[in-house]
């Protein structure tokens, strides 16, 4: 049987979500089909974990080795948040080890981390997104010309982080710095982008040789101003209603729509796109190439909302990319 690893982990403020991912993501990958690993990575320790034990990762062949055998990874599926597994470094280091990987490639993975790229892209498809100005920390900016460019209120957030931290809502002119500081933090560039006033939805989409599966789309009622980390990962901050209670029309639209970006970017495996609906217009907020898989995430529950088995899903996108049939 082949080797399948789950790498979970990362640098980023999402490690221990991720740990919960990559561990959702191992428990339903078929044990009767590969041999499976989960491994954790931070920083330059990457290990294996087996029971109790952990066994290091080595680099030069993407293998471990127990009881004085190797294992050399024949497939690794990434569950990791953020840098360097939503970024593309990890997608660029297993292209480079020729071991296939169950997810967006290099380019899509770094193209969708960054929000201000993604999102100018996908405009030129007349993909609609939300009016925003880029801030670097080196850059020089009056807070009044950005005001004046987004209005009020508007989110102010990290660019490339991968997380739900360091986003505030800025209602009043005198709130900006804070904001823009608070993102600072934890990323060297900033979003400034404006507020839309509607209903929040997301939608799951996934491809491959023989799957197309556009999933069921949730509603999200945040119990929070805004649906951030807590509201993302806490049961009971949100309210998500799958599928959706809103006209047939809507729900194909945001399906067509979410279908149409997977393919514009060219994305693999399983991703997740975030919209605002206003007045019966969507705008686009973000792409997620690397989806939450823990027991409260969205695509999940989409999968059984639709009666469908993710351990199925899996199974098909390990296939695919080692070419089984």
């Amino acid at each position: 049987m082949k080797n399948v690893v789950v790498i979970a982990g990362g640098n980023s403020s999402e490690y221990v979500v991720s740990i919960k991912s990559g561990s959702y993501v191992y428990e339903m990958i078929d044990e009767t089909r590969y041999n499976k690993y989960l491994m954790l990575l931070k920083g330059r320790d990457w290990h294996v974990v087996i029971g109790e034990k952990n066994y290091p990762v080595d680099k030069n062949d993407f293998s471990f080795t127990k009881d004085g055998e190797k294992v050399i990874f024949d497939f690794a599926y990434i569950t990791i948040h953020g840098n360097p597994g939503e970024n593309g470094m990890l997608q660029g280091y297993l292209d480079m080890m020729g071991v296939p990987y169950g997810g967006c490639d290099t380019l899509c993975s770094a193209l969708t981390f960054d929000k201000h790229t993604c999102n100018t892209y996908l405009k030129s498809f007349g993909v609609n997104v939300a009016n925003s100005v880029l801030l670097t920390q080196k850059m020089e900016y009056e807070v009044e010309e950005i005001i004046e460019e987004v209005g009020l209120p508007c989110f102010v957030k990290p660019n490339a982080d991968g997380s739900s931290f360091g986003i505030s809502k800025v209602k009043e002119i005198g709130e900006m710095e804070a904001a823009l500081k608070k993102a600072f933090e934890h990323c060297h560039e900033v979003l400034v982008e404006s507020f839309i006033d509607g209903t929040e939805f997301t939608c799951g989409v996934v491809k491959g040789r023989d799957m197309e599966l556009v999933m069921p789309i949730a509603e999200v009622i945040s119990k929070k101003e805004f649906f951030d980390f807590e509201a993302k990962y806490d049961p009971k901050m949100a309210d998500e209603i799958i599928p959706a209670p809103i006209p047939d029309e809507l729900t194909d639209r945001i399906k067509s729509l979410s279908s149409a970006v997977y393919d514009i970017l060219r994305c693999r495996g399983i991703i997740r796109v975030d919209y605002i609906v206003r007045d019966n217009e969507i705008f686009m907020l973000e792409v997620n190439t690397t989806p939450g898989m823990t027991s409260n995430s969205f695509i999940p529950k989409m999968v059984r909302a639709m009666g469908g088995s993710i351990r199925d899903i899996f199974t098909k996108i390990i296939d695919d990319s080692l070419m089984i049939r």
